[in-house]
């Protein structure tokens, strides 16, 4: 990908949040196998359909779903703990980014976006990884939806994003890979670029919704596009 005859020209530089999972890192079958492991121990089945209806909307959610299956009173905190745990165990052997991803992160950051990673992991889940994939020091802020009110598909978590980067909601594109991402980008009344993780046909519709959308998900991605795009729809790309 070529910057070098762009610049980024504007006192209010425009952003640019990643959702982390699925989007920056390939990391939601991990997920997938984690909790089959975690939720076996509640004699709780896991199957590809469920864990398709959860993928983005954040491990709450799937906790509580979860406590009602199993009727079980451990606190919802204490679930979350082992279920992270258990996530921890395989991402720390099986973890990687996806390289296309980097690629535009590096371009945007060269052409003077501020960057942000706005995602539904735990903070300590969160931390690990960006230790392990050496990728947290290309992004200005990072902030967990657990620091929020509310998790996708609510906007919270990309609002407290924008606002610790001090740029306005209309001026930040968001990058993600699940229905429930785009939703929250959408409440946020921000540009969107949907890179779907879970491949149904025909996609889901709020999807679809996405400014600009790879149908194929990551195999159909093209970095090099999407920074234009990104790009343009700022209106901020001078040529050198």
């Amino acid at each position: 990908m070529k910057t070098t005859e762009t610049s980024i020209v504007d006192a209010g530089s425009p952003a640019v949040i990643f959702d982390l999972d699925g989007t920056l890192v390939d990391s939601e079958r991990n997920y997938l196998e984690a909790d089959r492991i975690f939720l076996a121990r509640y004699s709780v089945a896991w199957t590809d359909e469920q864990w398709r209806q959860f993928v983005g909307i954040g491990s709450r959610s799937m906790l509580h779903w979860m406590k009602k299956e199993t009727g079980t009173d451990i606190s919802i905190d204490s679930l979350l703990e082992e279920k992270n745990q258990a996530y921890l165990q395989i991402a720390r052997r099986n973890t990687r980014v996806f390289p296309e991803m980097v690629e535009l992160v590096r371009s945007l950051k060269t052409a003077g976006f501020a960057l942000a990673i706005a995602t539904g992991s735990s903070p300590e889940v969160l931390r690990e990884v960006l230790e392990l994939t050496r990728i947290g020091d290309l992004f200005d802020v990072v902030v967990s939806a657990e620091e929020v009110a509310a998790g996708k598909p609510a906007p919270d978590v990309f609002l407290e994003a924008a606002r610790r980067l001090g740029v306005a909601a209309e001026l930040c594109t968001v990058v993600e890979d699940s229905q429930y991402g785009v939703e929250a980008a959408a409440a946020a009344g921000m540009n969107c670029v949907a890179v779907p993780t879970v491949l149904s046909d025909p996609l889901a519709q709020s999807i679809l919704k996405a400014g600009l959308v790879f149908p194929g998900g990551m195999s159909e991605f093209d970095p090099d596009l999407t920074f234009r795009w990104i790009v343009d729809r700022n209106a901020l790309l001078v040529r050198g």
